[in-house]
Order: structure tokens, then sequence, then C-alpha cells
């Protein structure tokens, strides 16, 4: 029984990411050019990840994979963009592309590489070492709250009581799309930033 609750969970969260990334590409193809920038990019494998692409694809707009090989993982789904599916060997590189391009991330209940990824995110953002201002969603409050309680670190003076602002915490489609549709909008969308006029869509970090 509490196997069969977990599976309904899981299948709960593919569809809400399904429906985020195909609300999300319809908001984005709305926008007047040159102001459609906004792409949906996934970790490009199955589950959750393949979700993400799947939305965007039925929304009629383009996404990105960027797969990682592992012996024990099956490959790119087949919703990602042509063209747009890149392979990498190490974590490492694929997680520089991933603070090179993301705007925001939206974190779907995951393991270790979902935790790697998101903290090696916050660090960043913590050490200022990003050039964006970047929204980090945590998705699923049932699963996050049992898995990750991040306010200790504060009581033991490990991080400061503003870092806690890093994350935002949703539970529904509906919250997070406003929230990624807001924090777009305001930093990302207009004004455009004198690096964005350089190279469109991509935001550096900072060395």
């Amino acid at each position: 029984m509490k196997r069969r609750r977990k599976a309904v969970a899981w299948s709960r969260y593919y569809e809400d990411a399904r429906q985020l990334a195909h609300r999300l590409t319809d908001w984005s193809l709305s926008l007047e050019e040159p102001l459609r920038r906004f792409v949906v990019c996934s970790g490009g494998g199955p589950g959750i990840m393949e979700a993400a692409n799947r939305g965007a694809y039925e929304a009629g707009g383009k996404s990105v994979g960027l797969n990682i090989r592992l012996p024990f993982e099956q490959g790119p789904n087949r919703y990602i963009t042509k063209g747009l599916h890149f392979e990498f060997h190490y974590f490492f590189m694929r997680k520089f592309w991933f603070a090179y391009l993301a705007k925001a991330l939206v974190i779907f209940p995951g393991g270790f590489g979902t935790l790697d990824e998101m903290f090696e995110i916050l660090t960043l953002a913590q050490t200022r070492k990003l050039s964006k201002k970047l929204l980090v969603i945590l998705y699923g409050t049932d699963y996050w709250d049992a898995v990750l309680d991040v306010k200790p670190l504060v009581e033991w003076g490990a991080i400061e009581e503003r870092d806690l602002g890093l994350l935002c915490r949703v539970n529904t489609v509906d919250d997070a799309f406003e929230a990624l549709k807001k924090h777009l909008t305001i930093h990302h969308l207009t004004p455009q930033t004198r690096q964005e006029k350089r190279a469109p869509g991509i935001a550096k970090t900072r060395g």
C-alpha cells in the first residue's frame, strides 16, 4: 500500500512537470520578439526530466536536454528538440551549463544527483558567483519538507537567515508558474540586460 501511494505521488509529479513546462512554453511563445527567449531545459533523461521536455514539445516550443552518460540509466528522451540534445561525460561540465543557461530552476523530487545540482547552484548564488538573479523552486512540499530542512543550518550559524530566501517552496502548478513568470518578467524580461544583448538568452557566471 505504501509503495502504491508513492507510485501515485511520482505520477502526479510527472504530470505537474509536464503541465508546468507546457504553460511556461505557451507564455514564452506569446512574448513579442526579441523578448521570446525562454526555453525549457532538463537533464534530458526519463521520468520527470522527460515530462519537462514533453510539456514544451506539446506546447509547440523548443526544449533542451543536457544528458549525462551513466551505466545504469536510459538514454535521452524523445521529446528533446532536434539539435538541442547534448551529451556529457562529466557531471561538473553538465552542471556548468545548467548554471550558465538557467534563469530559474524548478527542483522536483529526486535523489543524490538532484541534490548535488541544487546545492551547487545555491552555493553559487550565496557566494554571488552568478551575474544574474536566479530563482530556485522546490516543487512538492510533501517530499521536500520531509527530506530537506535547512533551518538548523541557520541555528548553527552555518548560513545566514537571508540565505533561506534562496529557496522557494511550492506545491501546485499554478503557484510555480506564477512565481516563475513574476521572476522572469522582473529580472530577465524588462529591461534586457547588457549581457543578454551580447548573447541572447544566456547569463554567465561571475569570474
